[in-house]
């Protein structure tokens, strides 16, 4: 019963989230990357570094957040990670880094699942990055780009965004 509440809690978030959702930067040049990672999809979240080189950013500017839906009993040094204990029942993210993360201003953000994922969609909607990309299947109000490919396919996936962020005047 409390899960039915919370999810019900996040979706009414995300719908308060993208009509208070500041759209002024979206024209704005790629000078931050920032990825949320679902780890059922990517494990190794290494395999974003590389964005940095191809983009022309510093590796610094390229930020990853992962989401794993049960916390492991193995303790980890990751920091860099939510889990669906981390969201009360109200829809709130009670993880101080991810609340950190969502606020840091990235110019272009990726929310690299599949199709829409509650706990994730939320931590895009509640972001303020100025452009969002997503992949084909996802709830289309939060993304203002959504990419028709497979996830699991990253190296097709940095071509694809490479080809349309020069398009659109965000990369040179």
């Amino acid at each position: 019963m409390f899960e039915k509440l919370k999810r019900r809690a996040l979706r009414k978030r995300i719908d308060q989230n993208l009509s208070s959702r500041d759209t002024s930067q979206i024209n704005k040049g790629m000078r931050t990357l920032g990825f949320l990672v679902d780890e059922t999809l990517i494990l190794e979240t290494d395999v974003f570094d590389s964005f940095s080189l191809d983009y022309g950013l510093q590796p610094k500017d390229v930020k990853v957040f992962t989401f794993r839906e049960v916390r492991k009993r193995i303790p980890s040094l990751q920091q860099n990670r939510v889990n669906n204990k981390d969201f009360n029942w109200k829809g709130e993210i009670l993880n101080q880094n991810a609340n950190e993360f969502l606020d840091y201003p990235f110019d272009v953000l990726v929310g690299y699942y599949e199709g829409k994922h509650e706990f994730l969609d939320l931590m895009v909607s509640g972001s303020k990055a100025g452009f969002k990309v997503g992949f084909q299947g996802a709830d289309e109000r939060l993304y203002d780009l959504l990419i028709a490919m497979n996830p699991k396919d990253v190296s097709g996936f940095k071509k694809e965004l490479k080809k349309y962020l020069t398009i659109l005047n965000k990369i040179e």
